[in-house]
């Protein structure tokens, strides 16, 4: 009688070992799937060098890993930021290295309210958009409710593939 006792007690205890387990692994892929999809990628929090991209609907755009972006409307400060990242150097780096196709005079360097280095070119603070989740998407070109926001172009795509320097059109802000 107490060798049936004994293996009832076993395999109660084995059940719930595997209830657990399943448990635990059902709450671990809640918590995956419930996270929003932003949350997967981790947010580009430095840069040290601006360079250039190509992106065929709106030609060469500037990038510091991701696409950067210039805001025209009110300054970009708390909701805002949760969209927007500013393009900051790391700690202790004090200037922006200018990679292939990007003028080195055109980029400087403010310090933001939090006291961090953001990057600037032509005078405009840089930010990325965490809806971009790739360098060259431009998810981001467009108004919001924090203003209206263009991705950098150097050199505006045309109809024949070949880029020109004149006119930035709808989707960016001309440098």
């Amino acid at each position: 009688m107490q060798h049936v006792v004994s293996s009832r007690t076993s395999a109660r205890v084995m059940v719930r070992s595997h209830v657990v387990a399943v448990a635990l692994a059902v709450v671990a892929l809640a918590v995956v799937f419930a996270s929003p999809a932003s949350a997967a990628v981790p947010r580009q929090a430095t840069a040290s060098e601006v360079s250039t991209e190509k992106n065929a609907k709106l030609g060469t755009i500037l990038v510091a890993g991701n696409t950067v972006y210039t805001q025209k409307g009110k300054a970009c400060t708390g909701a805002c930021l949760k969209t927007w990242t500013p393009v900051v150097l790391p700690s202790g780096v004090t200037t922006a290295t200018a990679g292939s196709g990007v003028d080195a005079a055109k980029l400087g360097t403010k310090t933001t309210a939090s006291g961090t280095t953001q990057i600037t070119y032509g005078g405009k603070p840089l930010f990325w958009c965490t809806k971009d989740k790739a360098p060259g998407d431009v998810k981001g070109a467009g108004a919001d409710k924090f203003g209206k926001w263009s991705a950098v172009v150097l050199a505006k795509a045309s109809g024949g593939g070949s880029t020109s320097t004149t006119n930035a059109g709808t989707g960016g802000a001309a440098f």
